[in-house]
């Protein structure tokens, strides 16, 4: 996420391009700004400090600002989207349900989304063309929390919500919410509570709260790891701002690292069994 990859500005030519000029080419800041941030110490490259404005970047490099990850390669596109009751979260819906297409369809780049709401729930929905940052965010391995508000049928007791956080048994095996709390009461009979969970099964908001006597009336995700919905109106969809891009990079690098250190540990002699590398879960 944080290099540079062959196709882009990373390889103009053999021995890469000025740092300075691809941290403004990136949004990052001016080019006179970005000579003042490396003269300054805070930009690092690979890891280490670098300071000389000769520096030339290369396509493997990765580069941060203040400890952030930046995006280097200017081909790559991040959107939050509101996504409305009703749309399918499909690219190109086979049964001619409004999907995802009405939105993508005027950029140039092809976008896809990072993981899906069913149609019956709005929310946030990243949409972007890097594809190992859609995997790390997505995948449930990585522990990317989500946020959900939904309005049930019935008063929510004390008693659920801790049976919501201690686990529910569904038919594809049992589920417990990271972080339950409830937001009020609507009309009579009527609860709004929020739940935050990673895991990415399929309608599993809804699946939980059908387990333990609450249908869901109304659902809503509000917030994707970092990313915060906020004031985004349904429907409508937004560049992220480089603040949210920096620490959705963040959590790929620290998952990148994470994965490293676990490869080098299964690999460790102390690890090895006869029957191949005894794995800790």
């Amino acid at each position: 996420m944080t290099s540079l990859e062959p196709g882009t500005a990373g390889n103009a030519s053999p021995e890469g391009v000025r740092l300075q000029k691809l941290m403004a080419a990136a949004g990052v800041a001016s080019r006179r700004v970005s000579e003042d941030l490396i003269t300054a110490g805070r930009v690092e490259v690979n890891g280490e400090v670098v300071t000389e404005l000769g520096r030339r970047v290369a396509a493997t490099d990765a580069v941060s600002v203040d400890g952030t990850p930046i995006q280097l390669d200017t081909t790559r596109r991040y959107l939050m989207l509101n996504k409305p009751v009703g749309v399918v979260s499909s690219l190109n819906d086979d049964r001619g349900r409004p999907d995802l297409s009405r939105f993508v369809s005027k950029f140039e780049e092809r976008l896809f989304n990072v993981g899906r709401l069913d149609a019956q729930t709005s929310g946030l929905l990243i949409l972007t063309n890097d594809g190992e940052l859609a995997h790390i965010l997505a995948h449930p391995k990585f522990g990317v929390m989500k946020t959900y508000v939904a309005k049930t049928q019935g008063r929510i007791t004390p008693q659920t919500v801790a049976k919501l956080r201690s686990g529910v048994e569904l038919e594809d095996g049992p589920i417990a919410a990271d972080k339950v709390r409830i937001v009020g009461e609507a009309q009579t009979h009527e609860t709004i509570v929020e739940i935050t969970l990673h895991s990415g099964r399929n309608r599993i908001v809804r699946r939980m709260l059908d387990e333990v006597g609450h249908p869901v009336i109304d659902l809503v995700r509000r917030q994707f790891g970092p990313l915060h919905l906020g004031n985004l109106p349904p429907g409508a969809l937004r560049d992220l701002s480089k603040v949210e891009l920096g620490q959705l990079l963040t959590i790929a690098r620290d998952a990148t690292a994470g994965q490293e250190s676990d490869s080098e540990a299964d690999t460790a002699p102390e690890r090895r069994t006869g029957r191949g590398v005894d794995r800790e879960r």
